[in-house]
């Protein structure tokens, strides 16, 4: 998404833990795109205290922000019950907790500045509890929803717009660790799904829209039992 955003002329705020891979990604699009602004910061979302000051870090150095994508999270996770229950709470805090942490200093960012556009990514498994490994993520992603749901009904009529995206199975390094590869979409096609559905600011979207968009449909009416083959 970074390098797509950049080809469109967009300035970038760049935060992951791996510096050394954004510095990478911040000389490779220097030398593509030498009138955008890219700036980089190593960040643990879990890290709750330095999120709103890397936030503030950025704007100071690009001279605001007007879009926030929340998008860290990890897939690790275990049956429940298991007895690993390190593996699902690390799942939901870092992509619930720690997203709304993001979701809150955004929120204050872009009331401050009177205007801004909060991206959430979230998962086709938020609209169905899966069973297995991936029980956890799915409550994680449902969660990010949700909140995403509340906030398109608070700010209705603005001045901040909201956009919760739902991708299906995305080529990644996340997919590629899973082995998952069921209805697998290739990085290109779903990075291009969704910056079209953010530069609309979609209120909300299943990405790609073929053929996850009645595959979600599908998924919200099956009994639960059916549900195994998404885990």
């Amino acid at each position: 998404m970074a390098r797509a955003f950049a080809a469109r002329g967009r300035d970038l705020a760049l935060c992951a833990r791996r510096i050394d891979r954004l510095e990478e990604l911040r000389d490779e699009l220097g030398q593509q795109y030498p009138g955008v602004k890219v700036s980089v910061a190593a960040l643990d979302v879990n890290d709750h205290d330095e999120v709103p000051k890397v936030f503030a870090r950025f704007v100071d150095e690009l001279g605001g922000i007007d879009r926030v994508i929340v998008n860290a999270g990890i897939g690790k996770g275990a049956p429940l019950g298991s007895g690993k229950l390190w593996a699902n709470k690390a799942t939901i805090e870092t992509n619930l907790v720690a997203a709304l942490v993001q979701i809150e200093t955004a929120l204050e960012m872009f009331t401050s500045a009177g205007s801004g556009h909060l991206v959430l990514i979230s998962s086709v498994l938020a609209n169905k509890g899966v069973p297995g490994v991936k029980a956890a993520y799915a409550a994680s992603k449902a969660g990010v929803s949700s909140l995403g749901e509340s906030l398109r009904a608070e700010y209705s009529s603005g001045p901040i717009k909201v956009t919760v995206l739902e991708p299906g199975y995305i080529e990644s390094e996340m997919t590629a660790k899973s082995g998952s590869t069921m209805l697998m979409v290739d990085n290109a096609s779903g990075v291009k799904a969704m910056v079209h559905a953010i530069e609309r600011e979609t209120g909300r979207a299943v990405v790609p829209p073929w053929p996850w968009t009645a595959l979600v449909w599908a998924m919200r009416r099956m009994p639960p039992r059916f549900t195994k083959r998404f885990a």
